[in-house]
């Protein structure tokens, strides 16, 4: 899946149903083939896991310090630094630190902006960074949960 997503390809369906269409851990989906719904209608996305933490938001020469506020295996939120103007498909470069010796870098197209955060859809992370990703994550990365959109 994840040489889909850095190739910038969708998931194939049957390669998503296996993976990540049968949970049971209280969202009650069986197949969630059907536009981000389960199976009683609610949206659902990726579960995100809540972290504070510094990042650096860098676009050409614009380079802006804001803080994480969750994170999950699809995305990033970020706080909204005073004085960005970044619009919804820009790409930018999300530089996010965890403790002394823990950094991310990846590549991420902003997909909603409201007026306190941003939220980010990772379009391409480097080979190196997936296992600190993923294991970062933990059990984060194979669960869906709940979501309202006013809920970004």
């Amino acid at each position: 899946m994840l040489a889909w997503l850095l190739l910038g390809d969708s998931v194939p369906k049957a390669y998503y149903r296996a993976t990540f269409g049968l949970f049971n851990e209280g969202l009650g989906m069986t197949e969630n083939t059907n536009n981000g719904m389960d199976a009683q209608g609610r949206r659902v996305r990726h579960a995100r896991m809540r972290i504070e933490t510094t990042v650096l938001l860098n676009r050409g020469t614009e380079s802006f310090p804001t803080e994480l506020e969750d994170i999950s295996a699809t995305g990033v939120r970020l706080r909204k630094p005073s004085h960005w103007n970044g619009e919804v498909g820009q790409t930018w470069v999300v530089d996010m630190i965890f403790g002394s010796n823990l950094h991310i870098h990846v590549d991420a197209r902003v997909m909603r902006i409201s007026t306190q955060w941003i939220g980010l859809e990772y379009s391409r992370i480097p080979e190196n960074k997936q296992e600190t990703l993923w294991s970062l994550l933990g059990g984060y990365a194979d669960k869906l949960e709940p979501w309202e959109e006013e809920n970004l």
